[in-house]
Order: C-alpha cells, then structure tokens, then sequence
C-alpha cells in the first residue's frame, strides 16, 4: 500500500520535474551567446546566484533574483545531496520550488556528492570501493578509489538518481568532490593527480546521464585539490569547467593575481582553459558570500570597482557564465544591514556589454 507521506512526496518530485521539462528550461534555450569580436565583449549568459537552506529564512529569494536582473538560482548544501532532496520534500521546499516557477528563473542545484554517490556503509561490506591514503590504508572519509568499478558503477546510479530527483531545468548538473579534497592513493590511481581522477568521474556520469537526458552536461569543479588542470585525462563531451577560486585574495583585483604562486589566481583558470572550453566553462565566484570573509556576518565588504575589474578579466578569456555564492545572505542578514544594494549592482555589471 502507498502511504499518504509517499503520495505527497511522489506529487511534489512531479512538479519539480515538470519545471525542469517546462517554460523555464526554453528561457535558457533561448539566450543569445554571441561571440567575441575584436575588443567587443558580450554580456553574460548564465547570471547566478548560489543559495544555502539557510538563505531561505530571508522570503521569496528567487524573487530577490529576478528583480534584480539575474536568471538562474542554484540551491546548495556543503556536504549531501540527500539534504537537498530532504528539503524540497518540505513545504519549504515546495515554496521554494513555487517561486522559482513564479519567478521564471532557471534552477538548479550543487553538492558536495561523492558520499551520497557511494554511500559510507559500504566501507564495512567492501573496503576496496574506497580511497586509499597515503599510507596505503582504505578510508570512508571522502570520495572512493576511481579504479574500483563496482565504486564507479554506483556512483553512476545514484548520479541518474539523484538527477530524476533534481531535476535542473538547465540540463547542468554539478556533483562535486567532497570538500574538494583528495582522491585515492592506492598503486592504480596515486599516478592520476586529483584532478584527472575527480574527471575520470565526471566523465564516467555524464555518460550515465546522457542515457536518460541526451542533452545533460556535468561540471568539473577546479577548486582546492583540483584546482590544477588535469593532464592524463581529457574531458567527455558534455563536461564543461566550473572554476571556483575560494582562496584567492579580495583586496586586490584578481587581474593582479596572475602567476602559479598565486593561491587559486588566474594562472590555474588560464591552464584549465588548455583543457576546457572557454565556451561553455563557468566561473563560481565568492563575491557575495559573507562567510567567506573576516567580517563572517556582515556587512559583505562588497566594492563594484574590483568585481567589475574580475569580470573584465574574466570576460577577456571569453567566459560568458557566471555565479556567486551568497552564503550568509538571510534574513539575519538583513535584520542586521539592511537590503542588499549589491545584488542589483552585481546583475547589472553581468549584463553590462562594452
């Protein structure tokens, strides 16, 4: 018998894949990405925002969004893919979900995935599916061992998975490493650097998406231990670059960060942009995240001048997508500093042309 609680949960995962085949996935069909010619460049395709539940105390975000001029929301959590199917499970969710469609923005969601992908209790039936260390121990702690292909088959099936359960309505799907930290060490894979292994996944899912959504891509997140270009494995069509520069500094323009010393500076976007189209790769920045800085909550340190100089350098690679995190933005937030002035300041500058 179906319980009430399933019936429920059923009809809300309906409505979420009907936003995903609906009006909201042609609005991204339909953006103009043209090229760049001369010292012409264009304005962004992709303008977003990444949100945490907690973002979700301050009402109507993807109103916030929209009225603001950006066209895409990405829903977040650091460590579960899980956690997210969890909440739009909740009312809270559902309204959520509700104003996006109201809002006609593009959703989407990120994670931290690779211990959903292969889940820890398996550590105990089969050790041989996870990561090695560097002393040659099997560990549960984060990711698994990329040359274990019963480890790589279920991370596959979860990834479809989790893909009926969240849907996006851009065709983009982003299940990252788990806090961007390091692969296996075992005697098969220690000759893959971090990054060619986290791709070999990447690779490996989009492959398993493709058999549901021809059209699905997924990202390769350059960020901490994959920040470094890989150079053994070449991506599969449909993976595209997602370059999250967490540790880069912001008192100064990231222009001015510019040589392989730099922690995260553009020398590493400009190698992984050896690898990955400049077409189709997408910039992950931290412009509005509060927690990412001292202040930790608030006011953001916001300074147009510097995130218009980003944007120009970034921009001059020919990189059209874009998104900030907004951790730290919510009602709290507000409560404290008042409404969020950048926001618009932030959209208006993606969709700037010169």
């Amino acid at each position: 018998m179906t319980t009430a609680s399933n019936d429920s949960s059923s009809s809300r995962r309906d409505a979420i894949q009907m936003l995903a085949g609906g009006f909201i996935s042609m609005a991204w069909l339909s953006r103009s990405a043209p090229t760049l010619h001369g010292g012409e460049v264009s304005a962004a395709r992709l303008k977003g925002l990444v949100v945490v539940p907690d973002n979700l105390s301050l009402d109507d975000w993807p109103g916030r969004v929209k009225r603001a001029g950006l066209n895409t929301i990405c829903l977040h959590h650091w460590a579960s893919a899980n956690a997210i199917v969890q909440l739009i499970d909740t009312d809270l969710g559902q309204k959520y979900v509700e104003q996006c469609q109201h809002a006609g923005l593009d959703m989407e969601f990120d994670f931290h995935a690779m211990s959903d992908l292969v889940p820890r209790d398996l550590f105990t039936k089969d050790q041989s599916l996870f990561r090695a260390e560097e002393d040659g121990n099997r560990t549960a702690r984060r990711n698994f061992c990329v040359h274990s292909k019963n480890a790589m088959a279920i991370a596959v099936n979860n990834a479809r998975v989790f893909a009926k359960k969240l849907p996006t309505t851009t065709g983009c799907y982003y299940y990252w490493s788990d806090g961007c930290a390091a692969w296996c060490r075992c005697p098969q894979c220690r000759e893959l650097s971090d990054s060619d292994q986290q791709l070999m996944v990447e690779n490996a899912i989009v492959a398993g998406l493709r058999q549901d959504n021809p059209a699905a891509r997924v990202a390769h997140l350059a960020c901490h231990a994959s920040m470094p270009r890989p150079t053994k494995i070449q991506p599969a069509e449909g993976v595209f670059l997602q370059f999250a520069p967490g540790r880069r500094r912001y008192d100064i323009p990231y222009s001015q960060q510019n040589t392989e010393p730099s922690l995260d500076g553009l020398w590493f976007l400009e190698r992984n942009l050896e690898v990955f189209s400049a077409e189709s790769a997408q910039i992950l920045e931290y412009w509005l995240d509060v927690t990412r800085f001292k202040v930790g909550d608030g006011p953001l340190p916001w300074n147009r001048e510097w995130f218009l100089q980003d944007l120009a350098t970034y921009r001059r690679l020919g990189i059209k997508d874009f998104k900030s995190f907004g951790n730290g933005l919510n009602a709290s937030y507000l409560g404290r500093h008042g409404e969020l002035f950048f926001l618009k300041e932030f959209a208006d500058g993606l969709a700037v042309t010169h």
